[in-house]
């Protein structure tokens, strides 16, 4: 998340500087250091580029706002009276009425799609897009590995342009953007924040020859499990998949359960997402802007064990890359007594020393305050799973080493398995002859499913990945799986001759 200079009235989105480090968090050379260490470690470093509006308080703001002759003046979006529709689109509905704020010192109304204090940069100046991929070449010159790209589609919005008409197609400048990270780090990937319909989110991977955004993260897919969890019923999931467009073969999607944001639910119908609602945050208190939950998972499903596990082994086994927030590894919950997205943005429990061993700092001087009660510190934290093999950390690791010992999960062809039992989501991964199904119960109740997973052949088995043992497979390829409330299973199927390390 944001670690550059800010006056943090946006926690950190709204930034005075995108080459610093803001001094409350240390310097150039402490996150120099990081980068080195989770790299000498086998990890890589992403960081959130948001660029789409600075802060008021921001050098080329101020300039601008100081004097229609400012060279940064046409930096940002300006007009003498407001378009018609600017209290459409409003992303904080709570907080603002309008995209446009008059500027008593600028003598003009200056474009803002989120908050008043948060002008936004005009994409459309070749000069602002010349010093975004300066600022990209600098964080990737330091070590940085990426981007995750803060909302794209209001980054490539041209509408408050007054010649957007005749502007060249937006997405040149995602390409540019990615043509220029290549140049840099062929490695390095852009992570698109896109919440729109499939089709639209489908157009910035780019071409066939995904040229735009390395991934995009799946919010459809996302909000249709919850309403999955919610029926206890997959059919919505199902539904989701089936209709979701494949990637060009050098991206993909993001999966995800949860993020830094409130739990998004806009693209359910109404009727939809009050039933979600109503089954996760019944309270007016644990909703943000009518549109989204403000909540963690495991409060979401009452520290159900098998619920929440069930839930993440369905997370890494649906196609594509899954993406975890912090806290999610070890079941941290929320602060509903901190202001809007923020209740899911509280300090890591490392242990259960003062202030969950995050900081030495006194209680309040934290940027946000420790979560308290049952998923306080003193319960849930790092140091104590580590060493209970029973543990949501320890089921963790053991879906992120079987992840990585299957690729076909990763690299395969994702084909939905038909069967008798409605509470069930269970689908296969084809990849290099291999096979492998996995097997979700949405439901608090026992099931049994019957799955056609292999041609007709004596031997064939399937072996469990994420417990011991195997199941039969019929002469005629069927196979019968049992399942307890809330279970999962990652089945491999081998063949007799098949030499397969479980």
């Amino acid at each position: 998340m944001p670690f550059y200079p800010t006056p943090d009235r946006d926690d950190g989105y709204d930034i005075t500087d995108f080459y610093g480090v803001d001094p409350r968090l240390g310097t150039h050379g402490d996150l120099v250091e990081l980068i080195t260490v989770a790299q000498d470690r086998g990890m890589r470093v992403i960081a959130d580029l948001v660029v789409n509006h600075t802060s008021d308080q921001h050098p080329w703001f101020r300039s601008a706002r100081a004097s229609r002759d400012s060279p940064y003046r046409d930096w940002y979006v300006w007009r003498d009276e407001p378009p018609p529709g600017g209290d459409q689109g409003v992303v904080f509905p709570d907080q603002e009425t309008s995209l446009w704020q008059y500027d008593e010192q600028a003598g003009q109304y200056y474009l803002h799609r989120f908050y008043k204090h948060q002008p936004d940069l005009d994409i459309t100046n070749p000069a602002v897009r010349e010093e975004i991929l300066r600022v990209l070449g600098f964080w990737l010159r330091l070590g940085l590995s990426g981007f995750r790209v803060d909302a794209v589609p209001f980054l490539l919005d041209t509408a408050g342009a007054a010649d957007a008409a005749e502007l060249p197609d937006p997405h040149d400048y995602l390409r540019d953007l990615r043509a220029f990270l290549n140049r840099r780090s062929g490695s390095a990937i852009l992570l698109g924040e896109v919440n729109l319909p499939y089709q639209e989110t489908r157009r910035f991977f780019g071409d066939e020859d995904g040229d735009e955004l390395t991934m995009c993260f799946d919010f459809i897919g996302m909000q249709m499990l919850y309403l999955a969890l919610a029926r206890k019923d997959p059919a919505d999931l199902v539904k989701a998949l089936r209709e979701r467009p494949a990637p060009p073969e050098e991206a993909q999607w993001g999966t995800f359960v949860r993020n830094h944001d409130e739990l998004t639910l806009d693209k359910l119908t109404d009727a939809e997402r009050a039933e979600v609602f109503r089954a996760f945050g019944p309270e007016e208190t644990m909703q943000l802007y009518g549109r989204g939950l403000r909540r963690r998972l495991p409060t979401m499903l009452g520290n159900d064990q098998r619920r929440l596990r069930m839930v993440y082994s369905l997370l890494f086994s649906l196609p594509g890359t899954p993406v975890l927030f912090y806290g999610e590894e070890i079941g941290m919950g929320e602060n509903l007594a901190a202001e809007g997205r923020n209740a899911v943005r509280t300090p890591m429990q490392w242990t259960n020393d003062v202030n969950g061993g995050f900081s030495i700092a006194d209680k309040d001087q934290l940027a946000a305050p420790v979560v308290e009660g049952e998923f306080s510190p003193e319960w849930v934290n790092v140091a104590a799973q580590r060493h209970d093999s029973d543990s949501l950390l320890s089921w963790m690791k053991l879906l992120v080493r079987r992840y990585r010992e299957t690729p076909e999960l990763s690299w395969g062809t994702c084909t939905i398995l038909e069967h008798e039992s409605a509470s069930v989501f269970a689908h296969r991964s084809d990849h290099e002859g291999g096979s492998v199904i996995t097997v979700h119960n949405f439901s608090d109740r026992p099931a049994s499913v019957t799955l056609a997973v292999a041609g007709s052949g004596i031997g064939v088995r399937a072996a469990d990945l994420l417990r011991t043992g195997t199941l039969e497979v019929a002469p005629d390829g069927l196979l019968r799986v049992e399942l307890g409330p809330y279970d999962c299973r990652w089945l491999r199927i081998v063949r007799p001759g098949d030499r397969v390390l479980v």
